[in-house]
């Protein structure tokens, strides 16, 4: 089985046969090409040119993260699945106003339905009630919106009013006070976008072994040198996985203040956050649920590119997309 390998510490990449070995000062660790999904890379990373051929061939994407674990970049294996008539159809759907209209409030749809499956479950112990009903009002009011401006406007604001939620979940030391990205100026923005980086990147690795292009997107903008669809499709995951993962740490005080660097106005993790981060992260998305339709155990990880044959059935007039729902 395959899975995914966090790399911490600066070190070099070489092959030797059927084997990529990650070596640094505390040693030598194999990582047989057979096992490897994706590399995510922290720090400083080295490599030649076999060893990115050698990936590439397998399909291993690596993705690359500074030492303040921001999104670097990734190294992107050549795509062998894209097909022609997909991508013709994603540049049809992005094209026609109505088509992408649909798909940008499908994304916002199934993100804010999560949303709400993640406050409903903390209902019956906080007064959100008034939260909860400002959001079902607003992800109602999207269906008479036709620009995605407007639709973005409203992903927005719902975004302020979940996260103005968390702050009567989240004890004192980790209330946000309003959504801080670069840099994060206080302990949940720093998980928060720690989180989402991962989530970007963790869906871009399943785009790749689907046929759809990654550069077509439909709630947010296709811009040079980013994989927009990734930033679509992370908006219904979120909630599902990032978020969950944070209310793990949180409410089960596994953090403590040296999980943490810098302060107030300018925080990042640690080595010892981001290993806390990583370690969660990368079980959430090896848990396994009872899939309704398939009736079989699937993994977290899976459920996004079970979503990516669902985007790829709706371009090509086979099934209309709707988004994927907790229902558990």
């Amino acid at each position: 089985m395959k899975t995914n390998y966090y790399i911490m510490k600066d070190g070099v990449l070489r092959r030797k046969e059927n084997t990529i070995y990650f070596i640094n000062k505390e040693g030598k660790r194999a990582l047989p090409i057979t096992k490897i999904y994706a590399i995510y890379a922290y720090g400083n990373l080295s490599f030649t040119s076999g060893v990115v051929s050698y990936l590439s061939k397998n399909g291993v994407p690596i993705h690359f993260f500074n030492q303040y674990g921001f999104y670097e970049g990734s190294l992107y294996p050549r795509e062998t699945l894209v097909a022609g008539d997909v991508t013709i159809k994603q540049v049809e759907h992005y094209l026609d106003k109505n088509k992408r209209c649909y798909l940008a409030k499908r994304f916002v749809e199934g993100a804010t339905k999560n949303i709400l499956r993640n406050l409903n479950y903390y209902s019956s112990s906080k007064s959100l009630g008034k939260h909860i009903e400002n959001i079902e009002g607003e992800i109602q009011r999207i269906e008479n919106y036709n620009t995605i401006p407007q639709i973005m406007s409203v992903k927005g604001h719902i975004r302020e009013l979940y996260y103005t939620a968390l702050d009567e979940i989240f004890p004192e030391e980790f209330k946000m006070g309003g959504r801080v990205k670069r840099p994060p100026n206080n302990k949940t923005n720093t998980l928060i976008s720690f989180g989402n980086s991962l989530m970007y990147t963790t869906v871009l690795s399943e785009i790749y072994n689907t046929q759809l292009n990654p550069t077509i997107s439909y709630l947010h903008e296709p811009f040079e040198r980013r994989f927009s669809l990734s930033l679509d499709v992370a908006e219904i995951f979120k909630p599902i996985i990032v978020d969950r993962v944070i209310f793990k740490l949180v409410n089960k005080k596994m953090l403590n203040d040296n999980d943490f660097v810098g302060e107030l106005g300018n925080m990042l993790l640690s080595d010892s956050g981001r290993r806390k981060f990583l370690q969660e992260y990368h079980d959430r998305l090896s848990r396994t649920i009872k899939h309704k339709s398939l009736g079989r155990e699937i993994s977290y990880q899976r459920l996004i590119r079970l979503e990516l044959y669902k985007l790829v059935k709706h371009v090509l007039g086979i099934q209309e997309y709707k988004p994927l729902v907790m229902w558990w």
